[in-house]
């Protein structure tokens, strides 16, 4: 049976030619790239060439302005904590109240340690209210935390707006944006667009690269202090021996992003598809987000009166592989968050699936879904006390 692979926003397979310009540092070129000798320095030679790379496809030409990483959620880390302990004197941080955990438990963790958090609200489409933003900003304002858009719907987020009135506000108010799901999707320009933004944090694995890296953008200047603490690597902001082969993999990972993001509309166009047929064929479905700007590749449908579980696990078994939201966290019971934000009806709050796609992806892959998952509903929903199957309607016993 064929695999038809949708969750693209939890992980990415990767690309063989990234694979391809990992091995020399897997096996012959393993040297520690602090070295002294030949062989070591050339592997040294590789780590700036990667972080060159890495840099082009930020928009900026410094490679010292990049600080490769573990993953997306060392990068934010990095980021919220190492801003939070340059910066002593001011104790208010804004955020939103749809980050990922990586970013939202952070916040959380400062509030208990006395710091004053605002989680901004938004709205039923899951945008963020810009007067409401602007009016948060305080002279004590350390940090503001927002990502460049959201994981589970795709809703795009006007970091480029926000940066840009935070820094008209008040020079000295440090801007991070989480762009893990973005980095390949969008065109990132940091001497450009972004070029209020201090902070920028993304991950290899949601771009075809392997899990275990990422990077931290740091723009010059930003106060900021060190993260992991034991060593002289990267300038001394970041203890510990670089992992070369991995770093060259989102370097090569990055070059190849940038080669295919003409293939944008192409997977607008698959989502568009799905989702205006999924919405024909199943009565009382709904697109979350679809009121805002989104990532192409994303869709995240709400099905009411049905569980998300039990479509995910009849999905599994005709080998399409999808999500109920974060992976981060599809082991909690918990209605999403990020839905409990945007007032999605509770009767859709446990029944709503994430379809994200990538450029492997076709539309022999959309096809299967619009075959498979109608099915999937119809017979879920005959074993719902709230869904009348002679009627195709819901009973009203809720």
């Amino acid at each position: 049976m064929k695999t038809v692979y949708l969750d693209n926003n939890a992980t990415t397979p990767i690309a063989p030619e990234v694979y391809e310009a990992m091995i020399p540092y897997l096996t012959g070129q393993y040297f520690n790239p602090s070295s002294m000798y030949g062989p070591a320095t050339e592997v040294g030679d590789a780590l700036k060439a990667a972080k060159r790379t890495i840099a082009h496809f930020l928009g900026v030409g410094n490679v010292t302005q990049i600080l490769p990483t573990s993953c997306a959620t060392e990068s934010n880390n990095t980021a919220i904590y190492g801003a939070v302990r340059a910066n002593p004197g001011r104790r208010h941080i804004i955020t939103t109240s749809v980050e990922h955990p990586a970013v939202l438990e952070v916040c959380k963790d400062l509030q208990r340690q006395g710091y004053e958090v605002d989680f901004l609200p938004v709205d039923t489409h899951g945008t963020l209210d810009v007067r409401a933003f602007i009016r948060a900003l305080r002279p004590d304002t350390l940090l503001v935390s927002i990502m460049h858009a959201n994981n589970e719907t795709g809703v795009i987020f006007p970091v480029d707006e926000l940066a840009r009135v935070t820094k008209e506000t008040d020079q000295s108010i440090l801007f991070h944006t989480d762009a893990t799901q973005t980095a390949g999707k969008l065109p990132i320009n940091l001497r450009g667009s972004f070029k209020n933004v201090d902070l920028l944090s993304f991950s290899g694995h949601k771009l075809h690269a392997p899990k275990g890296v990422g990077a931290l953008f740091i723009r010059r200047g930003t106060p900021i202090r060190p993260y992991l603490i034991g060593g002289h690597q990267e300038s001394g902001r970041r203890g510990g021996t670089e992992n070369v082969a991995f770093i060259v993999g989102l370097a090569r990972a990055c070059e190849l992003a940038t080669e295919h993001r003409d293939g944008e509309d192409r997977l607008r166009g698959m989502r568009d598809r799905l989702e205006s047929s999924l919405q024909e064929s199943i009565p009382y479905l709904e697109v979350n987000g679809k009121g805002a700007p989104r990532l192409p590749n994303t869709s995240n449908v709400a099905v009411h009166y049905i569980e998300g579980e039990g479509m995910l696990y009849q999905l599994d078994e005709a080998g399409i592989c999808a999500s109920s939201g974060s992976a981060c966290t599809s082991g909690s019971l918990e209605p999403s968050h990020v839905l409990k934000a945007m007032d999605v009806p509770f009767t859709a709050m446990h029944g709503s699936i994430r379809f994200s796609l990538s450029h492997y992806n076709d539309e022999s892959d959309v096809d299967h879904v619009l075959d498979v998952f109608p099915r999937v509903v119809a017979s879920l929903r005959k074993l719902s006390p709230y869904w009348d199957s002679e009627t195709d309607r819901p009973t009203g016993k809720i």
